[in-house]
């Protein structure tokens, strides 16, 4: 019963985010603020691990390929798919999911807290509309842009360890990065950075916007937030994974 309670929750605030605006101006320039939180401040942290976790991939792909038989070329091809099927999407939302998630839930807990929600309601506004919409919108704009980023800067991390340790040369990774590649697999990789950027967003901003009690709970929501985001991510992964491909 408490599972279809919070369920319902979450889909009448998901319906009471579609109203038209107050104020088109003021919305757009609130989604603006939320695309420069969201994909600006997660930047730094989403290169860092992309680069070293394309480097990390090479190096162990070329410790198990231990076989003479083997082109060293398909180290790359390994890296290559590894990182565009998992590694960007998966592991880099599930990084986001405690940067982003914990950072939206505690912002709209604050508010809720310190009762500004309440007074916008006052005022005649939609906070659904107003403080939700924004911050889901721009992560369905931003982070399937960081995963996108994360593709580019772990395929180079991988390159960058393999001509550096000497494992294979520049050219032999280049070659097999265009060997057997399928376009379907960035799309599929970008179908599930859409999925995951909505849990992330539409979860955290749940239990932000209906935390109850004082600062204590909104750590407590917050923390909550990142660990049924990660869930979700992962059972839709696994999903995803065995209805598309």
């Amino acid at each position: 019963m408490k599972f279809l309670s919070h369920f319902g929750k979450y889909i009448l605030m998901l319906k009471g985010m579609f109203s038209k605006p107050e104020n088109a101006k003021l919305y757009w320039k609130e989604f603006m603020h939320q695309c420069s939180e969201i994909g600006v401040g997660s930047l730094g942290i989403v290169s860092i691990i992309s680069v070293f976790m394309g480097a990390v991939s090479a190096v162990q792909t070329s410790y198990q390929l231990v076989s003479p038989l083997i082109s060293k070329s398909t180290i790359a091809q390994i890296v290559r798919d590894t990182v565009i099927l998992e590694f960007a999407p998966t592991l880099v939302c599930i990084v986001l999911a405690g940067v982003i998630g914990s950072k939206i839930a505690s912002e709209l807990g604050n508010m809720r807290v310190s009762e500004q929600i309440d007074a916008l309601e006052i005022m005649g506004i939609n906070t659904k509309t107003y403080l939700v919409m924004p911050k889901i919108a721009a992560s369905l704009v931003t982070i399937p842009m960081l995963v996108v980023l994360a593709m580019g800067l772990g395929i180079y991390g991988g390159r960058l360890a393999g001509s550096s340790s000497g494992i294979l040369s520049v050219e032999e990774y280049d070659r097999g990065l265009m060997q057997n590649f399928m376009p379907y697999n960035v799309s599929f990789a970008l179908i599930k950075a859409y999925t995951f950027a909505f849990i992330i967003s539409t979860i955290s901003a749940y239990y932000g916007y209906y935390v109850t009690g004082g600062s204590l709970e909104i750590g407590r929501s917050s923390t909550r937030s990142v660990v049924v985001s990660c869930i979700l991510i992962l059972l839709s992964d696994y999903a995803l994974a065995a209805i598309l491909l």
